[in-house]
């Protein structure tokens, strides 16, 4: 393992919308590229916290104003497992407390958007940043997760590092060794993943940047892996976000990265002193590991992480009737080489350790629209994954 050092509720859209982004604007002209200096943590019970540089339903109401001349966004609902759709804010208060809520999304970096990978359908003035970067936090801000990972992260310090401080939420960024960014005129510096906590429920353990390999050689893949602890329950979890290699053709060495990836995991969730090797039990710490695997189901990759000794499992096969099987599509483009209609971006999670408790449903393609992703409407070809979890209860000894 190479490592490369460390670093809920459901907010509804406003009806309102702020006259100016001011506060926006001043966060990403104040605060500077560096990490930022948070408030103290208030106390877990007093539940949804105040951030210390602005409030997100503020920050919403100013993307919505942003965007005042596109299409709404994609309207989804929260599914819970066995009971059909359910509103998250009207769920127990108590049990609201328990959850932790996880996104998983690859944003589409704005120099591959704009320069590399040809969105047929998609008129590049939807792709500008100047707008399509209130999209990406409108997403973000009307889901309020607790993890956030993200892939193709290629605005990151000039960007999502600050306005995410300003919420609350402390970060780790890790970019590709050889971005394909670096490639396109103009671009922002090298895309990667990046993994947000928000501190207000989550403290930090410990965080590195791994970089994945195969057959003992380093790729340009990469994971951040996170171990966390609740303040509300004092358990802890350790999280990874990743983006495997892309294109069909490096079936093998996807394959190769996520082996690389489980016994990375395996070591960093053991307890010192406890047994080293991929062995038939469950982690000391419960994993969740978010990510554009660029792997369908039936491929070995998706296949290596179902069969891990790691024990675990995809959280969003909950939304199929019969829990085996994963959503027809994660992302939906159309390019050069013709349509793409796959599923390609997972949660997995320690099934002995995790409940699902609501998962966020997948949009129809009428709402998708005809011209498929990226549109006015939704910022990336990838649909963000969003999750509610919570602990199990312990066996007594």
């Amino acid at each position: 393992m190479e490592t490369m050092g460390e670093h809920d509720c459901v907010c509804p859209m406003g009806s309102g919308a702020s006259r100016l982004y001011s506060s926006l604007a001043q966060t990403l002209v104040s605060t500077s590229t560096t990490t930022t200096p948070l408030a103290q943590h208030p106390s877990p019970s007093q539940g949804c916290h105040s951030p210390p540089g602005g409030h997100p339903l503020q920050l919403l109401r100013e993307c919505e104003e942003a965007l005042r001349d596109r299409p709404p966004r994609l309207l989804r609902a929260f599914i819970c497992p066995g009971e059909g759709e359910v509103d998250r804010e009207e769920v127990d208060n108590d049990a609201t407390q328990r959850t932790i809520r996880v996104m998983q999304w690859n944003i589409l970096a704005q120099a591959l958007g704009e320069g590399m990978d040809s969105f047929v359908n998609c008129p590049l003035e939807a792709l500008n940043w100047a707008e399509r970067k209130y999209l990406i936090l409108e997403e973000i801000l009307t889901y309020r997760p607790h993890i956030l990972c993200l892939q193709e992260v290629d605005h990151y310090y000039d960007t999502f590092q600050p306005i995410l401080a300003s919420l609350g939420y402390r970060g780790n960024f890790c970019p590709k060794p050889w971005s394909p960014c670096l490639d396109v005129k103009g671009n922002n510096g090298p895309d990667g993943c990046a993994l947000f906590y928000d501190e207000a429920r989550l403290d930090l353990v410990d965080s590195v940047n791994v970089r994945l390999c195969a057959l003992f050689t380093p790729t340009n893949q990469v994971a951040v892996v996170t171990t966390l602890r609740c303040r509300v329950t004092g358990r802890r979890l350790c999280v990874a976000v990743t983006h495997l290699k892309a294109r069909s053709g490096w079936e093998c060495l996807r394959s190769a990265q996520g082996s690389d990836l489980l016994r990375n995991l395996t070591t960093l969730t053991q307890s010192p002193g406890g047994p080293s090797g991929p062995i038939g039990v469950a982690p000391d710490t419960p994993l969740l590991v978010c990510g554009d695997f660029n792997a369908v189901p039936s491929e070995d990759v998706y296949q290596r992480f179902a069969s891990s000794p790691l024990i675990l499992d995809s959280a969003y096969k909950r939304l199929s009737r019969d829990g085996l099987s994963e959503p027809a599509y994660t992302t939906w483009k159309i390019r050069p080489t013709g349509e793409c209609c796959n599923t390609l971006d997972y949660i997995w999670y320690s099934r002995e350790a995790f409940s699902v408790d609501a998962v966020l449903d997948m949009p129809t393609e009428e709402q998708i629209g005809p011209n498929r992703l990226p549109s006015y409407n939704y910022p990336s070809d990838h649909l963000s994954l969003v999750c509610d979890f919570s602990f199990k209860k312990q066996e007594e000894e």
